[in-house]
């Protein structure tokens, strides 16, 4: 079982007076869904990207399986809200386009590019132009993009934000039964509340000023829907709202009215 481990990561940017995430420890595993919660300017982004091996921690370390991540891996795929997809090519050829690099044969990453494309629901957009494609279409395909380089861990900034409430709703749906289906571990920054519960194994609340990990809440909401339950019967479930006041207070307390 791969494990991703930030252990006692502290970020300190020049010039600010406090630490940007100070002292914080997070285990993602195989099969894991791990959802950061937070106030704006706690710290969410800033740990995901020591994760990515974006940004260096300046106390602490982050580790893939026990080896230090000192920069970005194949093992470790990263979808941002904006998909940052390249205009100038195709679906199927911005999915493809890491296979590319790493000198796969055309056909054959072109036949891998279909099956993560119809893996997220595309399967006949692959010769689409991205500017063809709308809002959700084009998160899906940086999602299957991310898929392409088959990693062990997915990490995810606020990739559903950006969309309609009820394309976000497909997405959420689409990223449990990915997730289900490949046994990935997950880590994702999101704003919504309902979103971290119905998404989530385990929420990560996170504090600012300076950011740090307050609580970390087990969650199974995810796991039914795996095993065949709807989104509508789990919404309606008297558990998933006491759930969701439960995280809301551990958000907000100690905010100023």
């Amino acid at each position: 079982m791969a494990h991703l481990s930030l252990d006692h990561v502290s970020v300190h940017y020049d010039g600010r007076p406090q630490p940007a995430i100070a002292n914080a420890s997070v285990l993602v595993q195989s099969g894991d869904f791990v959802v950061l919660v937070g106030r704006s300017g706690c710290g969410k982004t800033t740990l995901l990207n020591a994760a990515a091996g974006l940004i260096a921690p300046t106390g602490g370390k982050v580790t893939v399986d026990g080896k230090p991540v000192t920069a970005p891996g194949a093992d470790r795929a990263v979808v941002f809200q904006n998909d940052a997809l390249f205009p100038w090519l195709s679906a199927r050829e911005n999915v493809a386009f890491s296979l590319k690099l790493r000198g796969v044969p055309l056909k054959e990453r072109e036949a891998i590019a279909e099956r993560l494309l119809s893996l997220v629901k595309l399967a006949g957009f692959g010769g689409k132009s991205i500017w063809e494609l709308s809002g959700g279409m084009r998160q899906r395909v940086g999602l299957a993009r991310a898929l392409a380089a088959e990693p062990a861990f997915l990490l995810m900034d606020e990739p559903l934000g950006a969309l309609d409430a009820l394309t976000r709703e497909r997405m959420q749906t689409l990223l449990l039964d990915i997730w289900a289906a490949n046994n990935l571990g997950v880590l994702m920054v999101t704003h919504g509340i309902d979103e971290a519960l119905l998404l989530a194994t385990r929420v990560v609340v996170l504090a600012p000023e300076p950011g740090r990990i307050v609580r970390q809440i087990d969650a199974s909401f995810g796991r039914r829907y795996a095993a065949g339950e709807t989104v509508r019967a789990i919404k309606a479930d008297p558990a998933f709202a006491l759930a969701r006041a439960e995280l809301e207070d551990s958000i907000f307390e100690g905010e100023a009215a």
